[in-house]
């Protein structure tokens, strides 16, 4: 099958499954999303929502959370891991947005990916669903998938998100995204993985992509047999 129709056929059943996909971080506006995002890195959505409600009701722009020290800032999110890391930028990143943008999100990449703690995922997923640009955020879900099924060789962020943009057409990237994402955790787990029960990776994986997972889950299972023993 070649990788354009392979494209169109799993575009169609993830239209089927999740038709109106929602953005999984609670959020009201740009910049409650944007911290929202920048807190889920190596977090689950799950986490981050348990944890902006407070973050959220004391400072849901950035001059309220500059009356935040990173310290105070750092013990909200602490469940949300890499803390000290993210109240820096947090912090940071609100004053820039107040100096720089006189207290709005921008609405660049450019200016977006020069804010602390703000990288091109981030960005992407900012760009695309507070101001509607089309964009295609990979995260580890996406990168994962679009390897099983063979739509990129999985080398790079940046070679999968370019694969992906080229396969599907603009109009879909934001909606494409977040079907992905979903179809991710729930049909298509990164271990234990049974590729022939897969509504897509049954007749999307290759005959050599399908021996590899069998290798790997044998291998696994192997390793964790031998740590039983020992």
């Amino acid at each position: 099958m070649k990788r354009e129709d392979k494209a169109r056929r799993i575009q169609e059943t993830l239209d089927r499954l999740y038709p109106h996909p929602a953005v999984p971080l609670d959020h009201s506006d740009p910049y409650t999303l944007l911290i929202a995002v920048l807190l889920s890195a190596q977090c689950t959505d799950a986490r981050v929502n348990q944890t902006t409600p407070a973050l959220f009701a004391r400072a849901r722009t950035p001059r309220a959370m500059l009356e935040l020290s990173p310290e105070q800032i750092r013990e909200i999110i602490k469940p949300c891991g890499l803390s000290p890391a993210k109240s820096k930028a947090i912090h940071g990143l609100s004053q820039i947005l107040l100096a720089k943008h006189a207290g709005q999100v921008p609405r660049t990449f450019d200016e977006l990916e020069a804010l602390p703690g703000v990288g091109h995922k981030t960005a992407s997923v900012v760009m695309s669903h507070a101001f509607g640009v089309p964009a295609f955020p990979v995260d580890t879900h996406i990168q994962r998938l679009s390897e099983r099924w063979g739509l990129s060789d999985g080398s790079s962020v940046e070679a999968t998100e370019r694969d992906l943009k080229a396969l599907f057409p603009e109009h879909a990237w934001e909606r494409l995204h977040l079907q992905m994402i979903y179809f991710g955790r729930e049909h298509c787990p990164a271990l234990r993985h049974d590729l022939a029960r897969c509504p897509i990776c049954s007749w999307a994986a290759s005959k050599a992509r399908a021996a590899l997972e069998a290798r790997l889950a044998s291998g696994k299972a192997a390793s964790a047999k031998a740590r039983r023993r020992s």
